[in-house]
């Protein structure tokens, strides 16, 4: 990501006419972000000097439109920087682009903006992957070396899958979130996208640190994280996640896989297969989408027109929430919405909320018992490359396979401990990756090994002409 003085304003220059060029293929940007007024005032020096970059569009940006990809939040302009936009600018980055998002960051897919879905720049008839597909697609389309998104089950992780390049989210705490607008607080990750390792270790060096103004930060010193990149993988033992891999029904992705535990285990890692409860393993989805969905039904209470958000017309306040909530809101989020609020009722908390944070607590236990003998998980990052479009609302789709397979990243939410992902091979000319998550606060052994693969395979700087 390092640049030449003489280079940056033609570099970000150019990364914005580019961004404008692919719109109409990718629809990967919700607000486009002149750099000419940056650029005349980037400060001297810093790790990301003059590297253009794209920040996802429910991080806040002081006078620039941020949306969170809803309708209901389309007229609002921050008053202030959310604590990593400051950051950036002071190391010396320029933004670019407010990336395409789902809606308040719920789904999977990118396809539930309200300026419509954003597509794979690998084909564009297929998905990116949610809720940050539109940061994803804009590094992997070479607009921009990195991109923020976030990360609440697998945001960041499976879109990295997807598109075919690194989607980090670090231990909880480690990044502020203050000015992100949250989808379900407990859950929630900043978290971003790079083309190589080395480039997500110094991402990391620039966003990590304690905030005052988020208390859920650490204080924890900032490692140099490009030292891990020296690092042996020698000796380091590796869990292979078997309930996925039993999962997985594509049968490519498991032999890409297997080639590449195996040339693991010649560069000196202990490699073994390790298997949770299965009936964990199946509880993940339904857990997470229990306490998401509750913690968003209160987090976003205030969009009510009212109070924040576009204002409909209505005979008294009643109406003009009802009408601002339900024309403010596309059906998906109304629907999760709807499901919060009543896990949330006092008659039903015991019975829905509370019980599916014992069942996360099961599970976050679960993994330290793995982490008492083991440096890092592994698994594919998904069972297929990107699914087309089209296909998404196929029932068919809905199967084992899906629910472990597709699901199981959020783990790692669950727990906090830092994940990411990484290109592991291609089908049909898309490619797909592979996830490690690590202890918490082992974010350095997590880019040790991560090396290793990208060593191993070779897939660095993975980028694609977009047709």
């Amino acid at each position: 990501m390092v640049n030449h003085p003489a280079d940056i304003t033609a570099r970000c220059e150019e990364a914005y006419a580019k961004a404008q060029e692919l719109q109409d293929k990718l629809n990967a940007v919700i607000t486009f972000v002149d750099p000419k007024d940056q650029l005349a005032q980037l400060p001297e020096g810093g790790l990301l000097h003059g590297v253009p970059i794209a920040i996802k569009d429910n991080v806040n940006t002081k006078g620039i439109r941020t949306t969170s990809g809803s309708r209901i939040l389309s007229n609002y302009f921050p008053i202030y920087d959310a604590t990593i936009t400051k950051k950036l600018r002071e190391a010396g980055a320029v933004c670019i682009a407010k990336a395409s998002m789902d809606e308040l960051a719920m789904g999977g897919t990118n396809l539930t903006c309200f300026t419509g879905a954003a597509h794979n720049p690998w084909d564009t008839r297929r998905m990116t992957g949610g809720s940050s597909g539109g940061s994803a697609a804009l590094v992997a389309a070479g607009v921009v070396p990195m991109a923020i998104g976030s990360d609440t089950g697998d945001s960041v992780r499976k879109p990295a899958s997807y598109c075919g390049i690194v989607g980090v989210k670090p231990t909880y705490g480690r990044i502020s979130r203050y000015g992100i607008i949250p989808y379900a607080s407990s859950l929630d990750h900043v978290g971003y996208f790079t083309r190589s390792v080395e480039d997500a270790c110094i991402t990391l060096e620039v966003l990590a640190g304690r905030d005052d103004l988020d208390v859920t930060s650490s204080n924890r010193p900032v490692e140099h994280y490009t030292d891990a990149l020296n690092d042996s993988i020698q000796g380091k033992k590796i869990a292979i996640l078997g309930n996925v891999i039993d999962s997985v029904s594509n049968l490519e992705t498991v032999k890409m896989f297997n080639e590449l535990v195996d040339k693991l285990k010649a560069a000196g890692a202990v490699v073994d297969m390790y298997h949770f409860d299965d009936k964990l393993m199946r509880a993940i989805l339904p857990t997470y989408y229990t306490i998401a969905n509750c913690e968003a039904a209160s987090n976003h209470s205030n969009l009510d027109g009212i109070r924040f958000g576009v204002r409909e017309d209505g005979a008294d306040m009643q109406e003009i929430m009802t009408n601002s909530r339900t024309k403010g809101f596309g059906p998906l989020i109304r629907r999760r919405f709807v499901i919060g609020s009543y896990g949330l009722f006092e008659a039903n908390q015991e019975r829905i909320f509370r019980k599916a944070q014992k069942v996360r607590r099961l599970i976050v236990n679960a993994m330290k018992e793995c982490f008492k003998e083991y440096d890092c998980i592994l698994a594919p990052a998904s069972g297929t490359i990107a699914p087309f479009i089209d296909e998404i609302n196929n029932d068919d789709k809905l199967s084992t396979d899906y629910l472990v397979a597709e699901n199981y990243m959020a783990m790692a939410n669950f727990s906090g401990d830092p994940s990411m992902t990484v290109p592991m091979g291609f089908e049909e000319g898309c490619p797909i990756g592979v996830n490690l998550t690590c202890p918490a606060w082992h974010e350095s052994t997590m880019f040790t090994i991560a090396k290793a693969i990208e060593d191993i395979t070779g897939l660095r700087d993975l980028q694609t002409e977009v047709k």
